[in-house]
This record gives C-alpha cells, structure tokens and sequence, in this order.
C-alpha cells in the first residue's frame, strides 16, 4: 500500500483548518499521515490541529519554509500539501495516486474551485473555472516526497510563487505532471477587493526572486492565462456581470503584483548593500 502524507500549512486560519483537516482524515485512501506546520498562530488554529493531526509542528517564518519543513518530517514515499482553506473529496488521494501509478508521472495536480459568499467570490469562481482543462497551469500537490528533498524543495525567498517555481522546475527537468480526476474546493470566504490587493502585494514581493530563476516565465503565464479566457469565451459570456468584475479583480491584481514586485527588488537592492 502506498502510504501518503498531507502537509498543512497554516497561521490563523480557525475559520477553515477544521473542516480541512477532517477531509484529509476521511479520505478513503487508508495509508494517509497528517501534518500540520503552525507559524505561531494566536486564534486556536493550532488547538485545533493538535486535536486532528498526527503531527503539529510550530515552525516559519513562511509558507515555503512550512511546506519544506512538512516534507522532512513526513515518513511516507509521496507528500501532498493543502492550504489549510482547502478541503479534499473523499477519493482525492486515492484518484491521485491511481493517476501517478497509471503515467509515471512525479507530480500529479489537483484542480481547484473556489467557493465561499458574496460577488467578488464569485467572479474568483469563474475566473478558475475557465483553467480547469489547463495542464500547464495547474501547479502539482502530489509529489514524490526523495523528489521534494532535492531539486523540489520549495524556494525560500518565495511566498505565492512558489508553486509555480515548483513546476517550472519539474517541467523543466522532463518530471511528468499529470491532472488527476477530481475537483477540490478553495473555501476563499466572503472575498473584498481589499484582502485581494493586500495578498497580491504581499505575493508581488517574491515575484522579482521568481522571475530570476525563470526568465520570462512571468510573461508566458500571462499568456496562457489570457488563451484560457479566450477558449471558454462561451463561458464568460453566459455570466456577463461576473465576468466584468472579474476583469476588474484581474486589473487590480496585476496593479497589486507590480506594486508588490517593486517592493520586493527594493527589498533586495536595500540587502546589497548592507
């Protein structure tokens, strides 16, 4: 049996970590090992944790550090990693595997919808809906753990970009990713513009680590991006309000990215020369 173990991240996050973690426990898969990595939350999302997980351990200072903390501590031959505002159907793990053992593949992804209240969630909902049917977007959750502890640890000098480096360099290096047949849920809440132009900020600031390790990748993925929009233009066009606000979110992003990324080459102008 092959046995699998789930990565969680996570830092006050007690509105979604319980219903997360009891979708990883109530997997059908039955050989799955449970890691919570904490960054010091202050609202119970670590009590809540210890209470599910096999394991929660307390360590940061971010989400890469986190992930590749859970890979070392994890004690099985593949590692799966989840947000902890994420929830898996029962038979993720199991679809997934069954995918990776079927092509060889060393990276299988998941692909993701959004869920949660209000407009700008919804037009979050479609905008996601549309890459669905991308392979080359979808960033792998399911990994070969001997993979993740060489070449694929997670870059420490990102937050945000750091799935997409993760996939660049498998692609780069001929690691097979391989969508599995499922669908899994990104409970995103009651999104505001706010809490959009505040995690694209802070996500922008890893953006000039990323575009250096992968030259022009930027560019392609907003290419690609646009094609996915273009391909379901039928889609788009039967939910015109939501697709206009999407096209606004989009706009507000990118503003939030550039804002973000000059921040960061600021950052890292200001650390040469100390």
């Amino acid at each position: 049996m092959t046995s699998v173990t789930v990565v969680v991240p996570t830092r006050n996050n007690v509105r979604t970590i319980k219903a997360c973690l009891h979708s990883v426990v109530d997997q059908t898969h039955p050989d799955v090992e449970l890691i919570v990595v904490d960054n010091h939350s202050t609202d119970g999302t670590a009590q809540i944790a210890e209470g599910i997980a096999d394991r929660v351990i307390t360590a940061g200072p971010e989400r890469s550090a986190q992930r590749n903390t859970g890979v070392r501590a994890a004690t099985s031959d593949w590692v799966l990693w989840l947000d902890s505002d994420m929830i898996l159907p029962p038979r993720t793990i199991a679809l997934a595997l069954e995918t990776a053992h079927a092509t060889g593949a060393l990276g299988i992804a998941l692909p993701e919808r959004t869920i949660g209240d209000g407009f700008w969630t919804a037009c979050r909902a479609l905008e996601r809906e549309c890459y669905l049917d991308d392979p080359w977007l979808h960033n792998p959750r399911l990994v070969r753990r001997d993979y993740l502890l060489g070449e694929g640890a997670f870059h420490p000098d990102m937050s945000g970009p750091e799935d997409a480096d993760l996939r660049m360099k498998m692609r780069s290096s001929g690691a097979g990713i391989e969508l599995a047949p499922i669908i899994i849920d990104h409970d995103e809440g009651r999104l505001t513009v706010s809490d959009v132009m505040r995690k694209r900020y802070y996500y922008g600031r890893s953006i000039p680590a990323f575009a250096r390790e992968h030259d022009g990748a930027v560019t392609a993925q907003g290419r690609a991006v646009m094609k996915s929009y273009v391909r379901n233009h039928r889609l788009l066009l039967r939910q015109p309000a939501h697709a206009a606000g999407m096209v606004v979110l989009r706009a507000l992003e990118a503003g939030g990215y550039a804002l973000g990324a000059h921040r960061g080459r600021r950052d890292r102008a200001g650390q040469a020369r100390r």
